[in-house]
């Protein structure tokens, strides 16, 4: 059984298909890359997953439990984590107190404890630092840190609910190129020591070819590709979306300029 089943997942807006008909499985243990150019429908599909929005139809499954109808919540306390394009941290707080707080919400003891909060879960938000090569700077605030070392917090944050699944989304947005594959050499570890499965999106292509296991690809809604890098790299549907020959994935369809990433003019990609 796949960690994450997604059979026939679709979602509808005014009579646009956002996400039309797609089915994959992630394994445990794997990083599995979404891609697609700018309004592909990859937040519409994570969105789904940890129960921001209903699909319209299909189903996902996490270990053969079905998620479709249940509180994002329900679904975060039954191991789907997230990590967000934006980091999403305390500034004011330190970096262990972030950590703390992960690990409180998930005790579902948030409420009532103000007082006490500052000890509870000390030495296991310590070590979950430690995973992430934060322990070092545990008493700093957020606030103050470099974007790369609160993007590792942030990963921090969402090991503390002990997740089976991490979606993680834009994961390496506006970090230097080295701190970006640092950064997923990292998550690449954790996978492995932890059986974690990763759907991740990224749009550079050098840290989603150097450390995905698989990727699939959505154009308009639709899964047009999926495979390993060599696979995706030679797909000509793939090539299509990325270098604008502005056609669809139907023979001779032609497609709405104003959906394309990259317009065309006179036929010829700019």
């Amino acid at each position: 059984m796949s960690l994450l089943s997604v059979t026939g997942l679709g979602k509808s807006f005014g009579g646009v298909n956002a996400v039309d008909d797609v089915s994959f499985n992630l394994e445990a243990g794997e990083l599995l890359a979404l891609l697609g150019p700018n309004g592909a429908g990859k937040s519409t599909l994570f969105n789904m997953v940890n129960g921001q929005l209903a699909p319209g139809s299909g189903s996902i499954r996490l270990n053969g439990r079905e998620l479709v109808g249940m509180r994002p919540r329900d679904i975060w306390r039954l191991g789907v984590g997230r990590t967000f394009q934006i980091a999403a941290t305390f500034n004011s707080m330190t970096v262990q107190e972030n950590v703390q707080m992960a690990l409180i919400s998930r005790e579902r003891k948030t409420f009532g404890l103000w007082r006490s909060a500052g000890s509870r879960y000390a030495d296991e938000a310590l070590a979950l630092l430690d995973q992430v090569g934060m322990v070092g700077q545990a008493q700093r605030a957020c606030g103050v840190l470099a974007y790369g070392d609160v993007k590792r917090v942030e990963l921090a944050i969402a090991l503390a609910n002990r997740p089976t699944l991490l979606l993680m989304d834009e994961p390496t947005a506006g970090m230097a190129p080295q701190e970006r594959h640092a950064l997923m050499a990292l998550t690449r570890r954790l996978v492995i020591e932890h059986r974690i499965g990763v759907l991740f999106t990224e749009h550079s292509m050098d840290v989603v070819f150097a450390h995905a296991d698989r990727m699939i690809v959505l154009a308009r809604g639709k899964l047009i590709a999926e495979g390993d890098a060599d696979t995706i790299r030679q797909n000509p549907r793939v090539q299509e979306v990325y270098f604008g020959t502005g056609k669809t994935f139907q023979p001779h369809a032609p497609l709405p300029e104003a959906t394309l990433s990259h317009p065309t003019q006179g036929g010829r990609a700019p």
